[in-house]
């Protein structure tokens, strides 16, 4: 017999939310040591659970038939459609399964010099005792790599500049409706006698729409482009214009096109943007462990270009990313819908419950990981990784939709870290605020700024 929720000891709803709306990432980390298991949330109407047990984030995170996407991506399908993300069902699947040739090892493989040369170009412009803000550098970097390698448009197009802009109004729209629903259920529980009136909901939401316009403008010209041209091109986008359905012969239409494209240049550009940003800040903060990822690239590379051959060698380099990826994940929880009642732990969750398990909370569980607030590459040696419990380590999401360019990213991350600590070392600018943004995924709201000093 499955018992109710209401049985768990959870956090009071009014504290929560006022606790919640002040600071996200604090408070599931918090709820995580202090309650375990299941935690009980009610914000406003509707009813929350924040998984603490891995075995139960592996559970929800596995079936992808009872535990569907959220609201909170489902409000994303505006810029990004119907693409992997968030699509759902039979739909979903067989997107996956026309998409999943495109990632294979060797043609993401074949991508390792784009990653390099584009590295090398951007580090051509930068010169000892210039301040940089890395966040905005590392966003560009990786958008213009993802551009070549989907489109195969250079850093020049104007093409970059517009999907950036939306993507920037993406996420700002996101975390805006975020606070917008906690002001609200606030509202309704009288904490707030009403939500602000100049608010502009309207200004924001057109912004939105504008800025998806021109994405739209970009990605459909392209497409066309290669329509009209009768040729498709051996970048991401030829490929998936050429896949075809195994039952039926189909190919993607003009609009899955899009919708995958927009999702690849999300999850291939925030991503890894996001990892490096966050870990050139730690390594300014920890310069002997700056020193000992220097040390590997002297004596693996000993100042030549990064390839793919020399990624197995890279281990410290791997490492770092790895332990960058744990504290400042690029995506600091997951959330799920399930769609009919169900049980969790021997616990009822009723149907139309939002399900999150949160990376934010559980890579930085002591009960997982010694000393969970350091900076400690070394953490991942021994396999580490393996030996931890499925569902505590899992930046890129788990099950069967686990990140499809979970490797793309990896690789790249590995392979632009490499290629810049031998050129510059980064050293924080003092006295700035950096404050995290958590939206679709974790920047850094203000950039990081840094003073570049040769590496000679």
């Amino acid at each position: 017999m499955s018992q109710d929720l209401l049985t768990l000891p959870h956090p009071h709803p009014v504290k929560a939310l006022e606790e919640y709306s002040r600071d996200r990432l604090g408070f599931m980390q918090r709820c995580t040591q202090e309650y375990q298991g299941i935690v009980p949330l009610k914000f406003g109407d509707e009813w929350f659970c924040l998984l603490a047990n891995p075995d139960y984030i592996t559970q929800v995170l596995k079936d992808r038939m009872l535990f569907i996407k959220a609201k909170d991506i489902q409000q994303l399908s505006g810029i990004l459609g119907n693409g992997l993300l968030n699509s759902e069902g039979d739909f979903w699947l067989r997107q996956r399964r026309l998409a999943q040739p495109v990632f294979h090892q060797q043609q993401i493989h074949s991508y390792a010099a784009v990653m390099v040369e584009y590295t090398q170009r951007m580090l051509e412009t930068w010169q000892d005792g210039e301040v940089h803000d890395v966040h905005e550098a590392m966003m560009r970097l990786t958008l213009n790599i993802v551009m070549k390698t989907l489109f195969d448009q250079n850093v020049e197009d104007t093409a970059a500049g517009s999907i950036a802009h939306t993507l920037d109004v993406a996420m700002n729209w996101v975390e805006y409706q975020e606070a917008k629903n906690v002001m609200g259920a606030l509202t309704e529980i009288g904490e707030l006698q009403s939500l602000s009136a100049d608010m502009p909901h309207e200004e924001i939401d057109q912004r939105l729409q504008e800025a998806i316009a021109l994405f739209d403008e970009t990605v459909y010209a392209i497409i066309q482009q290669r329509r009209a041209n009768g040729t498709t091109g051996k970048d991401l986008l030829g490929m998936l214009m050429q896949v075809e359905d195994a039952d039926d012969g189909s190919r993607m239409t003009d609009k899955q096109l899009r919708d995958e494209a927009a999702t690849l240049i999300l999850a291939g550009h925030e991503t890894t943007a996001n990892a490096l940003s966050w870990t050139w800040m730690l390594l300014a903060q920890n310069p002997h462990i700056r020193e000992k990822l220097n040390a590997e690239l002297q004596t693996v590379l000993n100042g030549r270009t990064p390839t793919l051959a020399d990624l197995p060698q890279l281990t410290y380099t791997n490492w770092v990313i790895k332990e960058s990826m744990r504290l400042y994940p690029p995506a600091t929880d997951i959330s799920r819908e399930a769609t009919q009642d169900c049980e969790i732990g021997g616990y009822f969750i009723p149907k139309g419950t939002t399900l999150i398990a949160s990376q934010w909370a559980m890579h930085r569980d002591a009960r997982y990981f010694s000393e969970p607030e350091l900076f400690q590459p070394e953490r991942w040696a021994n396999d580490l990784e393996k030996q931890l419990p499925r569902g505590v380590y899992f930046p890129f999401g788990d099950g069967p939709r686990v990140c499809i360019g979970k490797s793309f990213a990896v690789m790249e991350a590995v392979l632009l870290l490499a290629t810049i600590a031998q050129k510059f070392q980064l050293d924080l600018v003092s006295d700035q605020h950096i404050e995290l943004q958590p939206s679709i995924t974790l920047r850094a709201r203000h950039g990081i700024k840094f003073v570049l000093q040769d590496a000679a």
